[in-house]
Order: C-alpha cells, then sequence, then structure tokens
C-alpha cells in the first residue's frame, strides 16, 4: 500500500496559534491549537510573547500528529499564514527577542507618526506603501523598541538585531536561525516597504530610525523558505514553501486569484480584500493598497477595507442591550420581522471606518415607527452589517474600474442565511459561502502544495464546495433601502462630506 502525502499548515493567529493537516486532495482531516497570554498594560498597550509562540508552534505540530494519527514523516511540506503587523526585534546570533512582540492593536507607536506627519511625510509616506501612515502598522512598532528599550538602538547600529512580523521571527527560528526572510504580503503591511519598487523604502526606513540591514530579505510567497524538523521531532527536514499574512491567505485560500474578484471576513470586524491585478491602485475614498502575494516571480496587488463593527453589533446586542440571547436568535428575529420596517442601526459606537473615516460619528438608531419592535431592531442590526460591506465593496469597484461579479465570504456571521441572503440583495451579485472554515491556514497549506506539485490548481478549488445566495430583492426596492442607509450615515457625520478622505 502506498503511503499517503500531507501539507501541514500553521496558523499564527492574534489568540492562538493552530497546526491544520491536510490530504492529498486538499481535505482538512486535523486540526489542534494553544492559545498564548495576552499581555494588556494599563496604558492599553498590547504584547505577546515571541518565544511561546514558537513553543506553541511546536507543541500543536506535535499534537496535530497525534490526533490525526499519520505517519509524521508522510508529511512533505509547510505553509504559515500570520497575524499581521505584529513586530519584534531579535538578536541575530542568539535567536533571542530583545523585547516582546508589539501587537497590530498597539498604538503605543502614535507620538512617533505625530512627528513624522508634522514634518510633512505623511503622503509621500501613503504614496510609496499604499498605507495611511499610522502606528497599526509595523514601522512605528519597530521604531518604539528601538528607542525604548535599554541598549537596543546600540546592537541595531553594529548589526547584530534582526526585526520583522510574526512569520519571518517562525521561519527563523524553525530553520535554526538560517533562514530570514519574508514575503510581499507581509513586507507590505509593515509601512516600510515600496509597493512600487517591490524593496524596502531607505527613506521611510530612515524616517523611523531602522537601519534597513535589520530587515528580512523580501521573497515571493511560495518561494524556499528553508527547511524545518521542528526541533528534532521529524525524522527529516522538510520545506516551507507558503508564506502569507492570514487575510492574504484567506484571499488566496477563496480562490481569488484573478483580477476583480473580492473577499469579506465577517469576524468581530472585517476585512474586505479585492484582487487587483498586476498594477497597483491608491485609493482616495478610505481604503488601503497592499500585495495579495508574489507566486513564482508574478505580483499581485490587494484593496482591502476594514470595519471596526460587524459581528460586534450581534455581541452588543446580547451582551450590552440584552435584547437576544444568541447570534443564531438574531438570524430567526430578522426573519420574522416587518419587511417594510425602515429602522437603521449606524453602528458608530468608536467612530466610523473605511470609507467615511469620522473618529467623532456617533451610533443611532433611526427611522422607528410605532410598529418598529424587538424583531425590527435585531433586523436593522443584522442589516447594517451587509450595509457597512457594501460601502467597501462598491468603493472598490469604483477605485480599481472593476465590475464585481460575486463575493466570496467567510466567518462566524456567515451562517446566519438572513444576512447572506440581505448581503447578496443590496450588492446585486451572488454571494459565496464554502463549507469550510479556517481560510487562512487553507491558503497557505493550498499554495505550499501547489509548489511542491502536490495539488493540481484547478482540481483544488473546483473541489471546494460552496453555499449560493442569488440577488432576489427587486431593483426599486434595493436602492430605496440603500439610500436610506446613506442618509441614516449621513446623519451621523460630524464631517461635511459623506466620503471624506483620510
Amino acid at each position: 500500500m502506498m503511503s499517503s502525502k500531507y501539507i501541514l499548515a500553521i496558523d499564527q493567529s492574534t489568540s492562538g496559534t493552530k497546526a491544520l493537516l491536510f490530504d492529498e486532495v486538499g481535505d482538512l482531516i486535523a486540526r489542534s491549537d494553544l492559545p498564548h497570554e495576552q499581555m494588556i498594560s494599563e496604558k492599553g498597550w498590547v504584547e505577546h510573547n515571541p518565544t511561546q509562540i514558537y513553543d506553541n508552534t511546536l507543541g500543536v505540530v506535535k499534537a496535530v500528529v497525534e490526533k490525526s494519527k499519520i505517519d509524521k514523516n508522510d508529511i512533505v511540506g509547510i505553509g504559515i499564514s500570520n497575524q499581521r503587523e505584529t513586530a519584534m526585534v531579535w538578536n541575530k546570533s542568539s535567536g533571542v527577542p530583545v523585547y516582546n512582540a508589539i501587537v497590530w492593536q498597539c498604538a503605543r507607536g502614535e507620538a512617533i507618526c505625530n512627528e513624522i506627519a508634522k514634518a510633512g511625510y505623511s503622503e509621500m509616506i501613503r504614496s510609496h506603501t499604499g498605507l495611511h501612515l499610522s502606528p497599526y502598522f509595523s514601522a512605528a512598532k519597530i521604531s518604539w523598541i528601538l528607542l525604548n528599550v535599554k541598549g537596543v538602538k546600540e546592537k541595531a547600529k553594529q548589526k547584530e538585531l534582526c526585526c520583522g512580523t510574526m512569520d519571518s521571527w517562525l521561519v527563523y527560528k524553525l530553520t535554526g536561525g538560517k533562514t530570514f526572510k519574508t514575503d510581499y504580503s507581509n513586507a507590505s503591511r509593515t509601512q516600510l516597504f515600496n509597493i512600487n519598487e517591490l524593496k524596502w523604502d531607505e527613506e521611510i526606513c530612515e524616517l523611523f530610525g531602522i537601519p534597513s540591514e535589520m530587515m528580512a530579505e523580501v521573497c515571493d510567497s511560495n518561494a524556499d523558505f528553508g527547511e524545518t524538523d521542528f526541533d528534532g521531532f521529524l525524522d527529516a527536514k522538510i520545506p516551507i514553501h507558503g508564506v502569507l499574512g492570514d487575510s492574504h491567505g484567506a484571499l488566496f485560500g477563496q480562490g481569488c486569484l484573478e483580477k476583480g474578484m473580492i473577499k469579506a471576513t465577517y469576524g468581530t470586524g472585517s476585512s474586505i480584500m479585492m484582487n487587483i491585478g498586476d498594477k497597483p491602485v491608491l485609493s482616495s475614498k478610505g481604503v488601503v493598497t497592499s500585495l495579495a502575494w508574489g507566486i513564482g516571480g508574478e505580483i499581485n496587488y490587494v484593496l482591502e477595507g476594514n470595519i471596526n463593527y460587524t459581528g460586534a453589533v450581534i455581541k452588543w446586542l446580547i451582551e450590552d442591550v440584552k435584547l437576544i440571547q444568541s447570534a443564531k436568535e438574531s438570524g430567526d428575529l430578522a426573519k420574522s420581522a416587518n419587511k417594510e420596517d425602515s429602522t437603521y442601526l449606524v453602528p458608530a459606537f468608536t467612530g466610523l471606518g473605511a470609507p467615511y473615516w469620522d473618529s467623532k460619528a456617533t451610533a443611532s438608531i433611526s427611522g422607528m415607527t410605532r410598529t418598529t419592535g424587538k424583531a425590527e431592531i435585531v433586523k436593522a442590526a443584522v442589516e447594517c452589517i451587509a450595509y457597512q460591506i457594501s460601502d467597501i465593496v462598491k468603493v472598490m469597484s469604483e477605485e480599481a474600474s472593476v465590475a464585481i461579479g460575486e463575493l466570496r465570504v467567510d466567518g462566524g456571521p456567515t451562517k446566519n442565511e438572513y444576512l447572506m441572503q440581505f448581503q447578496s440583495d443590496i450588492l446585486g451579485i451572488p454571494v459565496q459561502v464554502p463549507n469550510l472554515e479556517e481560510l487562512s491556514g487553507i491558503g497557505v497549506a493550498y499554495l505550499a502544495g501547489i509548489t511542491i506539485k502536490l495539488y493540481e490548481k484547478d482540481k483544488l478549488f473546483a473541489h471546494m464546495s460552496r453555499n449560493k445566495f442569488e440577488p432576489l430583492m427587486n431593483e426599486d426596492i434595493k436602492e430605496k433601502r440603500y439610500q436610506g442607509w446613506k442618509d441614516a450615515v449621513k446623519s451621523v457625520l460630524t464631517t461635511n462630506s459623506s466620503n471624506t478622505n483620510s
């Protein structure tokens, strides 16, 4: 009997680390995960212990092999997806971190960004990197470590240090320090990478006080990232052949490989990402430009928009206003509500993000009548998720001058059939929900498997089954409903325009 072959994906996320095992046809056969500590200071600073994350990586790999009962020697390739923007600095020779990893949520680099903005460099940074100057990205986090951790600046000058995102740290550790590489998707989220010239931007590195020698070699996402035996766990070393930031991994896992293909991940907030092909498009309407990936020497770019409150709106209904007891109940109530009710909820609890960018906007419920009850308010909360996603999708379509044929979606709220049908209705295009979760891990597993020729790309994506929602709403009703949403948003904006540039 011939032995089977397997691909191992490591999905290193904000809350934990997962190992996912895929068989010869790309099916997920086992997973194992471990959480890591979320270190949050009194100032609201957020950190992770990189050594704990590496130890957990080894732990979940051992656990998933034991759980699946496969022969560990049948694993033939590895992919890594990772939380983006989280950044750290470590000693080149010893591999010891000089400080904890500073998490993407942490805004401690704000003063650094403010100084650079005051000096007049914001627009240059946006035009070179595709990103708005912000402490959210890795540059200000690395700069903070160099400025505030004793002795680090001196060691950086002596070329003793490496810095990077979680993918480059894991690759470095897994290969015993032999490989110091990152891929295009992760490099493009640091705010230090020139997405036009495809190299570290010396001028921006200098502005943040980061020697470019500290940065990893930037490679295709399916490059050879070295080999690992997971600290002696495997009998022989196997290659790492797929590295992508988590949102990019989900884009690849969804099969959005061509220009104009778009996916939305519904979580607490939402990330909408659109493949815009081989040329960058800089948005004037509040979405950012990054690199999707580099594969086999070919680069793809993306537009990306992030929304703060999507699934979090349902959580608010459950925990704060106690209108419902579960997320499932929201879908059932929305279905039972009066279809003619014109209530809108604008969830600007912490301002509005893309494409409005109004941090002073406050939330509102409007359009209620005497017959508006609990079901109608819950319906408005569910529908506001679809309206916000639609705002971003429409902006992307305009900016990239591409007609969008369908929206591919993933994440917990996609189980809500009312939401998915309404999303299709308001956009006027089909919405496709895959029968699989773990899209980030699937993306890097598929990329690694295609690269080592275990998988055939076309067969792999054809094999994925999806639940399809087609638009059913009358065009006039759709236009009226969407105009009502835009009016509701306009009423909470503190700026003059309903589409402010950031």
